[in-house]
């Protein structure tokens, strides 16, 4: 895992001290090493985390002639199968490293051998033959890729802080991206960020910049099958194994490392699923055993707050497995020490406290390995949030599937009656919401924006978005920038593409059946987790106690909302939000908690970058 920067400019010299501000911004990303190519048009930078090849994996890399040249950020999982075909077909390799084999791939292959990767990437190939640069980035947008464009000249880099070190890049809030971030709750949907003119490269694109300007294409789409019945019956068992066999692969090939590797444990289906499966591979092969240790490391968050906290499943798991424990307890006092430091590193407003959770266990992680695996995923592929319940109802009442309708709703109604109560009050709550807002910036906006439920009823296409665009993205900006910002790599077996693909190659009985989420998987654990586990009904879902920290903090919330800077910026009421404010730490309006972690997270975001140095940490 590393970060790359880089530049591209076809009418001057390349700025080489501003190349060494752009990587030396995101060193965080790779203390390890550092590396920079530069030539007539371009500069590339590298910060290295030596996972595999630790000896020759220094980058920037070559081909023989030394006429491409590429900077990467992530891991090529089927590196080793890639490499004995190129071998092959006569190409010669320097390192052992797994970016040697992308350089080599793209000789053989072109454009299209980002189609063969299996892994987590973000990579820039300087072809000085083509005088271009071929910029791509893995199909679910593991690993980040951000870019400035202007006239000739562009900019690209692992995180915006990067790219921020032109001073010619003036810093300037996107207000459209910040309505459906307040109203909403809405980020990493669109290529455009927080920050006016720097885009992101979307999952499953690439780049190709030269001087007659940048083409960007997909060259990935997920297939879906919306069909609601399982058409051959006598494939349960196949559809079961196969599944299985799939993730298994997936968590051995996120195995393969040179450094010590860990988990991380929620306490949910998902995250356990991977530790009990790495146990089982521990039993089996020598190959987990060397990277693992004989005994394997979790990594949780926990609570006092008996409603949120899961230790009572996370025990559950590690007498299963005998897996080593380490817990970290977060705390609202601690989150308000380290608010503006979890900001810069996030580069961008987030939704709420459970990225701070998620950056105390990475901080935890970093401190007795080097990478580690978590569940991030498998809700989307799988179904497993709650709301999805509602989606496939409609989907049957349309459809008019009534028995099946009826069905469903009992077996799941211990989870669907509170989502019901919920729905009945969700408009109000909408319409209350927007009174915090300045009128102009809300009438400015709306009716522009972006709506994350807007005409979803069908399972299989919320499913798909989910995946695509509003949950996937933003929680994979979370997980890697609280991992990197302890220099650990996370990897997520779920969003191995091979295993969404089957996923969603099937009907969606096989997210939801008889009242159950996730289906496939549990039938698929059968044995492999405690049973506790397999058939555990709530889903807690990486909480945090939200509601209590804010009332915990709200001195020092008040005192934000009531200040100069945060009137002046034009986008709250701010007499209305106090107000609300005032009588939700009375013990009223709980609903608006998340709307005030993203009001707070927004004014903290400007004081970072807008009224601070940008570099400041």
């Amino acid at each position: 895992m590393c970060g790359i920067a880089g530049i591209v400019d076809f009418a001057s010299e390349i700025d080489e001290g501003l190349l060494k501000r752009m990587t030396e911004a995101i060193k965080h990303r790779g203390p390890d090493d550092e590396g920079y190519f530069i030539d007539k048009e371009v500069g590339l930078g590298h910060r290295r985390l030596s996972i595999i090849d630790l000896k020759t994996g220094h980058q920037p890399i070559h081909n023989e002639d030394e006429s491409i040249w590429i900077v990467c950020n992530g891991e090529i999982y089927n590196f080793n199968e890639l490499r004995e075909n190129l071998e092959k077909n006569g190409h010669k390799f320097f390192t052992r490293s797994d970016t040697e084999v992308i350089v080599h791939a793209y000789e053989e292959w072109g454009e299209d051998s980002v189609k063969r990767f299996n892994g987590m990437f973000a990579f820039a190939i300087w072809d000085s033959n083509k005088k271009q640069l071929f910029l791509a980035r893995d199909r679910f947008g593991i690993k980040p890729l951000y870019y400035y464009f202007n006239d000739n000249k562009l900019l690209f880099g692992s995180e915006i802080k990067a790219i921020l070190q032109d001073e010619a890049v003036k810093k300037v809030p996107n207000d459209a991206i910040i309505y459906e971030y307040l109203v909403y709750d809405l980020v990493e949907h669109r290529e455009e960020t927080f920050f006016t003119g720097i885009k992101k490269l979307m999952p499953a694109h690439y780049m190709i910049v030269d001087k007659n300007g940048i083409r960007i294409k997909r060259y990935w789409e997920l297939k879906i099958n919306e069909e609601l019945d399982a058409t051959d019956n006598n494939k349960e068992k196949t559809h079961t194994k196969d599944f299985y066999e799939l993730l298994e692969d997936s968590i051995r090939l996120r195995l393969i490392s040179e450094v010590p590797v860990g988990t991380c444990l929620s306490g949910g289906l998902d995250s356990s699923s991977i530790v009990c499966i790495i146990n089982r591979l521990l039993f089996s092969e020598a190959k987990a055993r060397e990277v693992i240790g004989e005994k394997q490391k979790t990594f949780s968050a926990c609570y006092e707050d008996k409603k949120i906290d899961e230790r009572r499943y996370i025990e559950d798991v590690i007498k299963f497995t005998n897996a080593e424990k380490n817990y970290v307890y977060p705390s609202a006092k601690s989150l308000w020490r380290e608010i503006k430091k979890l900001i810069y590193y996030q580069d961008e407003p987030f939704g709420g406290p459970s990225v701070y959770a998620q950056w105390n266990v990475m901080r935890t992680a970093s401190e007795k390995v080097r990478v580690v695996l978590d569940g991030q995923g498998g809700d989307e592929l799988l179904a497993g949030y709650t709301p999805y319940y509602g989606i496939y109802f409609f989907e049957l009442w349309e459809k008019r599937k009534l028995l099946r309708l009826l069905k469903e709703f009992i077996f799941s109604l211990d989870l669907t009656l509170p989502l019901v109560t919920e729905y009945l009050f969700w408009s109000k709550k909408k319409s209350d919401t927007k009174r915090l807002f300045n009128s102009m910036f809300i009438s400015k906006y709306e009716g522009k924006a972006e709506s994350r439920f807007r005409g979803q009823r069908k399972l299989a296409i919320s499913l798909y978005t989910d995946m695509t665009k509003y949950s996937i993205p933003h929680l994979l900006r979370y997980e890697d920038r609280n991992s990197m910002a302890f220099s650990i790599e996370a990897r997520v077996p779920f969003l191995d593409h091979r295993l969404v693909e089957y996923v969603f190659s099937l009907p969606v009985t096989w997210r939801i059946r008889n009242g159950w989420t996730k289906y496939i998987l549990r039938e698929a654990l059968k044995g492999v987790i405690p049973e506790k586990i397999r058939k555990r009904r709530s889903k807690i879902g990486f909480a945090t106690p939200e509601v209590e920290w804010l009332r915990e903090l709200k001195d020092e919330i008040r005192a934000v909302f009531a200040s100069e800077k945060f009137k002046a910026r034009g986008y709250f009421n701010q007499e209305e939000i106090l107000n609300k404010f005032d009588a939700f730490c009375e013990g009223k309006q709980d609903d608006f908690a998340s709307l005030f972690w993203r009001v707070l997270n927004l004014e903290i975001w400007f004081e970072v970058f807008f009224d601070e140095e940008v570099n400041k940490t």
